[in-house]
């Protein structure tokens, strides 16, 4: 039985927002295409009809995540620039670092997507560069004279880390990790020369 382009479409959504969800919650290499398909209530030929392989899914569900977190960077603005405030208090906060599964894909994979193929990391790399952009033009319009770009590509890889170890201290010490999102916030707004 053929199904329809929309129901087809209906279905890689499924399976994207499956995998991805799963993906933050255990990593890549935690979860098999059987727990995937059943959690998008899809069978594996269904999953297989979207995307040729586990790793496949793996660079799409990746692209799929930051693409949605990336959007919220660019829920409200200021000015016609995201309003990297709001951003940052919502990414450095106590509440996205105990929930893996709807929060930064970036942050949940950073330290498996290394050991993945050259696809899923340039994907990876898009989506920081997405991040990275609206840093730079944040710094460059308040420090002139400083090199905006690597104070951006500072920011976020402070961002993205101070999350990963957020959450990896939590559990033993959740005082040295509120620390350090508080830490990192202000770090941030210190290299971007005013709050953000």
């Amino acid at each position: 039985m053929k199904i329809s382009k929309e129901k087809s479409e209906e279905n890689r959504v499924a399976l994207l927002e499956a995998a991805s969800r799963l993906f933050r919650q255990k990593g890549i290499d935690g979860v098999g295409v059987a727990e995937i398909s059943k959690a998008a209530g899809l069978t594996h030929g269904a999953l297989y009809a979207h995307f040729a392989s586990k790793e496949a899914l793996a660079a799409a569900a990746l692209a799929w995540g930051m693409e949605q977190g990336n959007a919220k960077l660019y829920t409200g603005t200021v000015d016609g620039e995201p309003d990297l405030e709001r951003f940052l208090s919502d990414y450095l906060s106590v509440d996205n670092r105990d929930e893996y599964a709807d929060h930064c894909a970036m942050a949940a994979a950073a330290s498996e997507i290394g050991r993945q193929d050259s696809v899923t990391s340039a994907t990876f790399t898009e989506g920081y560069m997405v991040l990275v952009r609206a840093f730079e033009r944040r710094v460059a319009a308040n420090n002139p004279g400083v090199d905006a770009l690597d104070t951006a590509m500072g920011i976020v890889a402070a961002m993205v880390g101070a999350l990963s170890v957020a959450r990896a201290t939590a559990k033993a010490r959740p005082e040295v990790s509120a620390q350090v999102l508080r830490g990192v916030r202000l770090m941030i707004d210190n290299a971007v020369g005013k709050p953000v």
